[in-house]
């Protein structure tokens, strides 16, 4: 106890105050600052093949960024603001929708197993569009919106504006228009953004699903493009994968690696493997960091101040 609380006791004393005074605990000042794993990583020992590549956390930290301010085609990862446009319009998701010829594909000819006629409920749709990237099912659902394509389009860049994106346009609906271009940085804001709807997430990490597009015919069944979705040794909460000659192979993820939820997101990249090998070592190179600090394991991360 101090000389100036003593002081204090004795005053309040004698002016009849009644007074019970205690030291109060020293501050802690060599309190622990809080544990930032991407501190703890070097950059220089992550070597991947994609030519764009970033690593961030739900806060804003960057763990890795390639190329990131890059703006570049990012082909089907479209399909998230396709979905996210399509939600937001609250059309009821049980009504059904019908491939027509307007859906084919006249830019670069691919095929698709929904051939004209072929029925399914718009959440059907969504659900292959997301999850096997099915073009054909997301140019339907863009037509039987409301003001059609073209303004379906409209509300993607809309849409874009609306999350302050800057170099992000878009073009149509399925990611095979290279004018769909975007960067790393403004393609991790469109993630986090998809990852906030609930069908979103539960479309893009099916591992597989079975439709029944044709009367009397038995189904057809779909399988997620991302098989790391197929297996068990990663925890992924979101993803889509996208490819055209111009965008590369592409990938993006939201995926939970050593209690941190990150985003994972690789663009042209060359291989059809490649993003995938790409994603594993971003993990190796997390783990390994982690595993020489292990006070930062477990430590929860913090925005940037």
């Amino acid at each position: 106890m101090t000389r100036l609380t003593s002081i204090l006791i004795i005053a309040a004393c004698l002016a009849g105050i009644p007074a019970v005074l205690s030291a109060a605990p020293p501050q802690d000042t060599a309190r622990r600052a809080p544990a930032k794993p991407w501190q703890h990583l070097n950059a220089k020992q992550l070597k991947l093949k994609s030519q764009v590549a970033l690593v961030v956390d739900r806060f804003g930290n960057e763990w890795f960024a390639k190329e990131a301010d890059e703006p570049t085609p990012i082909a089907s990862i479209t399909k998230l603001m396709t979905a996210m446009v399509l939600l937001d319009s609250h059309l009821p998701l049980d009504e059904p929708v019908t491939i027509s010829k307007d859906d084919r594909d006249a830019l670069r000819l691919t095929g698709s197993r929904l051939r004209y006629g072929a029925t399914l409920t718009r959440a059907e749709m969504l659900t292959l569009a997301l999850m096997s990237s099915e073009n054909r099912a997301a140019a339907a659902l863009a037509r039987t919106f409301p003001g059609g394509e073209t303004e379906f389009v409209r509300r993607m860049n809309l849409k874009a504006r609306t999350l302050g994106l800057t170099r992000t346009r878009f073009t149509d609906p399925t990611g095979l228009d290279a004018g769909n271009v975007s960067t790393a940085r403004e393609l991790a804001r469109i993630v986090r953004a998809a990852h906030r709807y609930p069908k979103i997430r539960e479309a893009t990490t099916r591992s597989s699903q079975d439709v029944r597009p044709y009367k009397n015919r038995g189904p057809l069944h779909y399988v997620n493009t991302n098989r790391l979705v197929r297996g068990d040794s990663w925890h992924i909460e979101l993803s889509k994968t996208g490819y055209i000659n111009e965008a590369g192979r592409c990938l993006v993820m939201v995926s939970e690696i050593r209690g941190q939820s990150l985003v994972l997101v690789l663009l042209n990249s060359y291989g059809k493997l490649t993003p995938i090998g790409d994603a594993n070592r971003v993990r190796r190179w997390i783990e390994q960091a982690m595993d020489k600090t292990p006070q930062v394991a477990t430590g929860k991360d913090r925005p940037r101040s």
